[in-house]
């Protein structure tokens, strides 16, 4: 568009057309040109902002992804922390479990076992303050007296979740 409104403009200036109908077509053609080379200028700096405004916006963008991956990173690593701990703890109570479980008969062991299985993982709970910390629900009078009747070394069990309570100093008995 340049090459031709220099083009135009050196035809008029050069006096090569002296038709003045021809004249004015040329130097309305040149108007025209250089007013849509001025809107097409105007275009490029509009699209030329919004780059650079994208641009800025894409290196923000980057910056702020880097500081995400770097906390993903950190807190991997303190999850990857926290389950070796858990391993380390879950190793120990297997291995205080094993000692425990040596120690109790046999049948009971099968007991706790199975009600372990029925009771998602929790086969006896403690009696606290007349209430059954496996079901949380308080006993009975009747359920209360059953357990206090019964000798230290019976088995007694929750009525409501049938898990074996542990009674101890702070049951409310």
């Amino acid at each position: 568009m340049r090459q031709r409104a220099v083009r135009d403009q050196q035809r008029l200036d050069s006096g090569a057309v002296t038709n003045p109908k021809d004249l004015a077509s040329l130097q309305s053609e040149i108007t025209s040109l250089a007013k849509r080379q001025g809107d097409l200028e105007d275009v490029v700096l509009e699209v030329m902002e919004r780059r650079e405004s994208a641009q800025e916006r894409a290196a923000e963008l980057t910056e702020r992804v880097g500081s995400v991956g770097q906390r993903v990173t950190e807190a991997e690593g303190r999850r990857d922390l926290a389950l070796e701990a858990i391993d380390h703890e879950a190793r120990v109570a297997g291995k205080e479990r094993d000692v425990v479980a040596g120690a109790l008969p046999d049948d009971l062991l099968k007991l706790y076992e199975k009600i372990r299985g029925q009771q998602g993982g929790v086969g006896a709970a403690k009696l606290f303050q007349r209430r059954c910390e496996g079901c949380r629900l308080e006993l009975n009078i009747t359920e209360l007296n059953d357990v206090r009747s019964a000798a230290a070394d019976t088995v007694v069990r929750c009525e409501n979740c049938r898990r074996i309570l542990v009674r101890t100093p702070e049951s409310g008995l």
